[in-house]
């Protein structure tokens, strides 16, 4: 044990006990009394069978996952040699040997094992490995892999999504998280999860940043959080604030078994690298798992069917979705409802749920945050992301172009949330009749007051011209009575 050696842990593939017990079952079923014969001493038991001195590593099953203790197919012919040379009988060399296929492709430390309290020590470190082995296989996205910790009912998996600056990528404005208690909901009897009751979830804005940065490439929709209210929080507070969301989901820390927490993201690295930024502790048996791998080896091994490009032709063999193209794939398009941190990490967790049960139900978006949020106009942050897919269908618009006060703002597919089109105005495009900047919003009277004006810009509604002429005429004889002179003009 006192020298070091790596080796390549390919050919590596014989379990180390099996060996010694294949060959107990060969006497048997052969009714061999090896009991009688000279070299029967390596078979009374164990413990004497390893006096060999058999050279052995530690790796994991490919497809169990489980740890052994192998030694190569030479090692064992090595044995059968030398009980030929030392007593004169030969060996055959047996077929019911346990071979498995070795996950690792890193070097591996060899070890000389040459009695049972070698093989005692060595068998101790097995439950490290398979725990370093899993972390690998569930970030690898390993379709086996990922589908026992859903099965296995005791894990919680924390979706999160964050939205940075792209001007500083040290800004972050926007962290968002969904999580289900796999453990709690099957002890519960709700299992499998409903996404609506049964996902928690938080939205995070970083006050520092609200309306006042603006990403240009990319942008982000921080008032657009469809699953329930978004919180303002101070950009100091905020890597506090995650500490603790993720205090209340984890497990202690072990070298031997996995977190009960799955951190789930689409696309790790960028997510890591911020909680890495905000010094964020994470425990070292955490597994990580990314639904962009996972989705990915479940096409490169045929089971998501075949899937086209948007071009028209077939997707090809190891390549990504973005996490918009995956729940599309799943029936559910989102559109830029995903450019919102909070929305992100539902959908993310969603996605990653539907993956594993099709039959998952898909939740109904609530109106982002009410009518406030929807104040916020081109000016400051994007008020709302265009209309949802699986939304209800957009009822009319009142005559007058209002609607009840908090009820849900729908937009006709195919634009934007600052315009619409009027179908009764010759494919006439104007502005929503309620939307206001939120400069307007402090200015003006409330939604509701037929008296209140738009300060910042005009408006121009075909659903509201009435009420626009009757201001406008009105405004006009207001003016002509203050302004009409009290005395005849002089004349020159």
């Amino acid at each position: 044990m006192s020298d070091f050696t790596l080796v390549d842990p390919k050919g590596w593939d014989c379990d180390l006990q099996s060996v010694y017990s294949a060959y107990m079952g060969h006497f048997q079923l052969h009714n061999i009394a090896w009991y009688e014969r000279s070299w029967g001493v390596f078979f009374e038991s164990f413990e004497e069978f390893l006096t060999f001195s058999w050279p052995a590593i530690t790796v994991t099953d490919a497809w169990t996952g489980r740890a052994h203790i192998v030694v190569r197919l030479s090692s064992v012919g090595a044995f059968l040699k030398m009980l030929k040379t030392r007593f004169g009988e030969t060996l055959p060399m047996i077929e019911n040997i346990l071979r498995i296929t070795p996950f690792e492709t890193s070097q591996r430390h060899l070890r000389t094992i040459s009695d049972y309290a070698t093989y005692r020590k060595v068998f101790s470190t097995l439950p490290a490995i398979v725990l370093a082995a899993q972390k690998v296989r569930v970030r690898n996205g390993e379709p086996k892999a990922v589908r026992e910790l859903w099965a296995s009912r005791d894990k919680t998996f924390l979706a999160l999504d964050f939205e940075w600056s792209e001007r500083n990528s040290a800004s972050c404005m926007e962290w968002g998280y969904a999580a289900v208690r796999c453990g709690h909901l099957d002890t519960a009897g709700a299992w499998p999860p409903d996404p609506e009751p049964n996902y928690r979830r938080g939205h995070y804005i970083v006050a520092e940043y609200v309306d006042r940065v603006h990403n240009k490439h990319r942008p982000s929709y921080p008032w657009a959080y469809a699953f329930g209210e978004s919180q303002v929080i101070p950009k100091a507070k905020l890597p506090q604030m995650i500490q603790a969301i993720i205090s209340s989901l984890v497990s202690p820390d072990s070298e031997t078994i996995p977190n009960t927490l799955v951190l789930v993201a689409h696309g790790t690295t960028g997510d890591l690298r911020r909680l890495e930024e905000m010094r964020i502790k994470l425990p070292h048996n955490l597994l990580i798992l990314d639904t962009m791998a996972f989705e990915r080896h479940l096409y490169d091994t045929g089971q998501r069917g075949a899937m086209q490009e948007p071009s028209g032709k077939p997707r090809e063999q190891g390549s990504n979705l973005s996490l918009t193209g995956m729940l599309q794939s799943l029936g559910v398009d989102v559109q830029r409802v995903l450019h919102n941190a909070g929305n992100a990490a539902f959908m993310c967790l969603l996605g990653l749920q539907m993956l594993l049960d099709p039959d998952t139900n898909v939740p109904t978006p609530r109106a982002p945050n009410g009518i406030p949020a929807m104040l916020r106009g081109p000016g400051r942050s994007p008020c709302m992301p265009p209309a949802i897919s699986f939304m209800p269908s957009p009822p009319l618009f009142p005559a007058m172009g209002m609607m009840p006060g908090g009820s849900p703002v729908m937009f006709p597919a195919g634009t934007t949330p600052d315009i619409f089109t009027d179908p009764s105005a010759n494919n006439r495009v104007s502005y929503f009749p309620t939307h206001r900047s939120i400069s307007d919003h402090r200015l003006t009277p409330p939604i509701g007051s037929h008296n209140g004006r738009m300060p910042g810009r005009p408006r121009v509604s075909s659903t509201n011209d009435v009420s626009e002429m009757g201001e406008h005429l009105s405004a006009m004889n207001l003016k002509n009575k203050t302004t009409a002179p009290r005395t005849p003009p002089h004349s020159r």
